[in-house]
């Protein structure tokens, strides 16, 4: 073989090993893509199947009154924390983000005292929150609305406006709407008034439901961004 056929025959070869090396790497590439694709596609299903079975412990006959209750259909606080605590260890939340789940569904079932020794534990806008409502239910109606000062601008206030608007809206209760979502904007003192203006007076069956699903509301938008882990 001459010099210059040596040459094109090892140019040749490079070129074959260098394309296959390439072509090696991309399927490597595609492949690893194609594995993580799928690892975040499983985590995602586990992630809501656990978000949805959370969810399922507001999912009670009754929406939690306005007071402090009892009501008939809540879980003990040993049964909550037995069904509750392998669910949140498999959200892997930080351990504050937990807590408040555990606070917030403490509080949907009646156990004020437990939802308020961890709420008012975790000094932050959505621990606030939990703190507030607590507060509200006690009823404790200038204390809830001292909490709600802490709470500020929340992020769930938009989500609770258009759905409380929704609601007051299929209901035909204008009036309602006006106070509660003034300007399209939720009024958390506004909803502290109504539920002590409702406290010990003549109100109606009939309020009085509509502003506990307004209460469930709150409650169920809150949940949401806590499993969400949103910051």
């Amino acid at each position: 073989m001459g010099h210059a056929a040596w040459r094109k025959h090892q140019f040749a070869a490079v070129h074959v090993r260098q394309n296959y090396g390439q072509a090696g790497r991309q399927f490597v590439r595609s492949k690893s893509r194609l594995r993580t694709g799928r690892l975040a596609a499983k985590l995602q299903r586990m992630t809501g199947d656990v978000s949805a079975q959370i969810s399922e412990f507001l999912a009670t006959q009754e929406n939690a009154p306005l007071g402090p209750g009892p009501r008939p259909g809540v879980l003990a606080e040993s049964d909550l924390a037995s069904k509750l605590d392998p669910l949140l260890r498999a959200t892997k939340l930080r351990a504050g983000r937990q807590q408040l789940i555990r606070a917030l569904v403490l509080l949907w079932h009646d156990h004020l005292d437990a939802a308020h020794t961890i709420s008012q534990g975790i000094e932050s806008p959505d621990g606030s929150f939990v703190h507030a409502i607590m507060h509200r239910r006690e009823p404790d109606y200038s204390n809830s609305k001292y909490w709600w000062r802490r709470v500020g601008k929340h992020p769930c206030f938009p989500e609770i406006a258009r759905q409380v608007t929704d609601l007051l809206e299929s209901k035909s209760e204008r009036e309602l709407l006006t106070k509660l979502v003034p300007r399209g904007e939720w009024d958390a003192f506004a909803f502290v008034d109504m539920c002590e203006s409702s406290d010990g007076v003549m109100t109606s069956a009939k309020m009085s439901l509509v502003l506990r699903e307004i209460q469930a509301i709150e409650s169920k938008v809150l949940l949401e961004r806590l499993v969400a882990g949103t910051v």
